[in-house]
């Protein structure tokens, strides 16, 4: 996969020289509920998750990419199609930029219209979903703006700090 270049960021393939990035990211508390993570992972497991990031999609079921703003090489967050289902040609997305200084600039904007046109004309998806958490407001509005329509809840999905949050379901068919 080349490099798909927009207007402020680009997104790449995960190099060795993410392995602090990437590792800060799975093992901050603050992303589990977007991850669906439940425990840390080790520096060890991550290190062998970007040996295998060569893999393509067909393989591993999943891309993840990192978000670069132009002119730097330096990763702001990830982005990822997860699930990849070739037989019904439909795959999961999602995004996560680390630091708030980087968030409500479009990035994350940028980012999205980047890797859906990537799935609808390169990989030549007929939909996309995304898991969203009912109070995650931020992303429901950047979903929301890219088309994606909400099609269902999953109640009472998610107990984080001892309560229970509904998830919501969000597809994007390609027209």
């Amino acid at each position: 996969m080349q490099t798909l270049k927009g207007q402020n960021i680009y997104l790449r393939a995960l190099e060795p020289e993410d392995l602090e990035f990437v590792y800060a990211i799975e093992n901050d508390e603050n992303f589990w509920e977007v991850s669906n993570t439940q425990t840390p992972y080790s520096k060890f497991l991550v290190r062998q998750y970007l040996e295998n990031a060569h893999q393509d999609i067909y393989e591993a079921k999943q891309i993840r990419l990192a978000i670069c703003k132009n002119n730097t090489s330096e990763a702001i967050g990830l982005i990822d199609l997860f699930d990849y289902d070739a037989r019904n040609q439909r795959a999961g997305i999602g995004i996560i930029i680390r630091n708030e200084t980087n968030r409500n600039q479009g990035l994350g904007n940028e980012a999205l219209d980047l890797l859906v046109n990537y799935a609808f004309q390169k990989l030549q998806l007929h939909q996309l979903y995304a898991n969203i958490g009912a109070n995650n407001e931020v992303s429901l509005k950047l979903f929301s703006t890219f088309g994606f329509q909400k099609i269902g809840i999953k109640k009472e999905w998610n107990l984080l700090n001892g309560k229970y949050h509904d998830e919501l379901i969000f597809q994007l068919i390609n027209s």
